[in-house]
C-alpha cells in the first residue's frame, strides 16, 4: 500500500502533514469506537496462535491499533486513487454540446 502511495503521490508522498492529521484523527475515533464496543460487551478479545499477547487495556490487545493505522492508510490510498481515476475519466470525456 505504501508502494503505491509513493509510485502515485496519493496520500503521505502527496502531502506528509496532512496525512498524518488524516491517519491519527482516523485511528483515534476508531479507537473510541473500540472502547464504546469494549464497554458495551460487544467487542471482546478471543485468543490466537499468531496473537502477541501483549494487551493495552482489558479487550484491547496491542495489534489493534497497528491494525487500525493499516486501515486507515489502506482506505486513505483507495480513495484517493479512486477520486484521481474518476478526475481524469472526467476530463478525458468529451463534454455535450462541444461539436461532433
Amino acid at each position: 500500500m505504501l508502494l503505491l502511495d509513493w509510485r502515485f503521490r496519493l496520500f503521505f508522498w502527496r502531502d506528509a502533514a496532512a496525512a498524518a492529521l488524516v491517519t491519527l484523527a482516523g485511528t483515534a475515533f476508531l479507537l473510541l469506537w473500540d472502547a464504546a464496543g469494549i464497554a458495551a460487551g460487544i467487542f471482546l478479545h478471543g485468543a490466537s496462535a499468531i496473537a502477541t499477547g501483549v494487551m493495552l487495556g482489558p479487550e484491547m490487545p496491542l495489534e489493534e491499533p497497528v491494525f487500525l493505522v493499516f486501515l486507515v492508510l489502506c482506505t486513505m490510498v483507495l480513495y484517493t486513487g479512486a477520486a484521481r481515476l474518476l478526475s481524469r475519466r472526467a476530463r478525458r470525456r468529451p463534454k455535450a454540446g462541444s461539436g461532433s
